[in-house]
C-alpha cells in the first residue's frame, strides 16, 4: 500500500497509436506515445490504482500507480573482456602505462 505523500512513479498514455500525427516514422507512428512521471502522491493506493500525483516542480499529472520509491537501475551494461585487451593495446599505441 502506497500512503499519501509518498515519492512514487506514474505511467500515462499521452497518444494512443492511432491518434499520432502522420508525419513521424512507421515504426514510431504503431506506437502509443507514453510517459513515466515521478512525484508526490496525493492519496493513499494500490500499485495498478489510477491516482494522482504533484510533481517536484508543482505540475498535478494523472496517471496508473507502477512503483514506489522509484529509483535509477541503469548501468553501462555487462562486463564485455574484449574492451581490457582494446584497452591494453591502445595505451601501448599511445605510449601510455600498461
Amino acid at each position: 500500500m502506497a500512503k499519501k505523500g509518498d515519492w512514487v512513479r506514474i505511467h500515462t498514455v499521452v497518444l494512443k497509436a492511432e491518434e499520432r500525427t502522420g508525419k513521424i516514422p512507421e515504426d514510431t507512428k504503431a506506437c502509443d506515445l507514453e510517459m513515466w512521471t515521478k512525484g508526490f502522491l496525493l492519496g493513499d493506493a494500490e500499485i495498478g490504482d489510477e491516482v494522482e500525483v504533484e510533481t517536484a516542480v508543482g505540475r498535478i499529472e494523472k496517471g496508473t500507480l507502477i512503483e514506489v520509491n522509484p529509483y535509477y537501475t541503469h548501468s553501462y551494461g555487462k562486463f564485455v573482456p574484449e574492451l581490457v585487451q582494446i584497452d591494453k593495446q591502445l595505451r601501448e599505441i599511445m605510449g601510455g602505462e600498461k
